[in-house]
């Protein structure tokens, strides 16, 4: 069986960063490139299923759209 998940890539001086969306505990991939990141983020999934059981995966997804805002807050 296939899951689809989302997955939020963010890009760094350094590298990038991934992890997923509506899984239950913390997964992070990374990578030099972005498809490095991906490939990461989703070994680190499958070790996560298979360390914790199909119960990190939520029955139906509670992520539809993910979204990148911007707000300014102002600090001392």
């Amino acid at each position: 069986m296939q899951k689809l998940i989302k997955i939020i890539v963010e890009k760094h001086p350094d590298g990038y960063v991934a992890y997923p969306l509506g899984l239950k505990g913390v997964v992070v991939g990374q990578g030099e490139t972005h498809e490095e990141a991906l490939s990461d983020v989703k070994s680190a999934i499958r070790f996560h299923i298979e360390s914790f059981g199909e119960e990190v995966l939520e029955g139906e997804p509670s992520v539809i759209e993910a979204f990148v805002a911007e707000v300014g807050v102002q600090v001392q």
